[in-house]
């Protein structure tokens, strides 16, 4: 029975985007509304403050360089390079009253960046190219989160919270075009959100679930075979991490009031250690 326990004293207001850098054997995520990353280093159990933005961060890349590509408010972009920001984009105007959320890397270095709603409810996802570029992919999105590649790189899942769906998609690797929009899987529990998800070495996906206080794995036709309790209900995302990518770091979340409940545990950083490998992430190559 996997029994998760909590790494850090760290309590996030909104922990996502878990993210393990190979070459320091270390983990970073994120505080979106304070716009903090932070590093965890399981050799010494220390942590330390990476970026602190005072600007919300909705989610960021690793870089082949090792510098960190971020995505924020009103569609900004910048990447944190020798501790300073260099500035991609300030603004993208239908972004301007909402703000980034979960990222992803393509096989060829581009990023997949979705978007929290706007006033009218409207999400989006874009592709930013490794020049700087970007387009716009999808706007009928409810709000745009966790994504994942199959292993054979040639389809892509994207859940899409507010509508309780997770979808998959033929992905063009050449352009990162996406195409036969389909749905995997629909969420039937009330109140139950699906969040950050990844994929692991036999192509089933893990989905983080939002006020489900868990995280559940699915067969590629989308039959769920593990679920994965947690002491907390805002479960917002997890990663594979370690030598062999069989230890797993779940994020989770107070919430966006800052106000703790009755759950001690909420906001935490939660490791396990699975009998099953994860995939490592690609690492993006914009303006490298």
């Amino acid at each position: 029975m996997v029994e998760p326990v909590i790494v850090t004293d760290v309590r996030c207001r909104i922990g996502e985007n878990p993210s393990w850098h190979t070459r320091e054997k270390k983990l970073y995520w994120l505080d979106i509304p304070i716009g903090t990353i932070y590093r965890y280093d399981p050799a010494s159990s220390m942590v330390e403050k990476v970026v602190e933005s005072n600007e919300v961060i909705g989610g960021f890349t690793l870089q082949e360089d090792d510098s960190l590509l971020l995505f924020m408010e009103r569609g900004a972009i910048k990447i944190w390079r020798n501790n300073s920001f260099l500035s991609i984009m300030e603004e993208i105007p239908i972004l301007n009253k909402t703000r980034f959320n979960d990222v992803i890397v393509d096989p060829m270095g581009r990023v997949f960046c979705g978007t929290m709603p706007d006033e009218n409810g409207v999400a989006y996802l874009f592709l930013l190219e490794t020049n700087g570029d970007i387009k716009l992919i999808l706007d009928n999105v409810g709000l745009s989160n966790g994504m994942g590649f199959t292993p054979d790189k040639k389809k892509i899942y994207f859940t899409d919270s507010k509508k309780g769906e997770i979808r998959l998609f033929d992905y063009n690797k050449k352009n990162g075009s996406l195409s036969k929009e389909r749905i995997f899987l629909k969420i039937k529990e009330p109140n139950i959100e699906p969040d950050g998800l990844t994929v692991d070495s036999e192509g089933y996906i893990w989905s983080a679930q939002w006020n489900g206080a868990c995280i559940k794995r699915y067969t590629p036709q989308g039959e769920e075979v593990m679920k994965i309790d947690l002491p907390t209900k805002k479960i917002t995302s997890l990663t594979f991490a370690g030598e062999s990518f069989q230890e797993v770091y779940v994020t989770s979340a107070i919430g966006e009031e800052n106000i703790p409940g009755t759950e001690d545990e909420a906001g935490a950083l939660f490791y396990f250690k699975s009998d099953i490998a994860g995939i490592p992430e690609n690492r993006s190559k914009v303006l490298i």
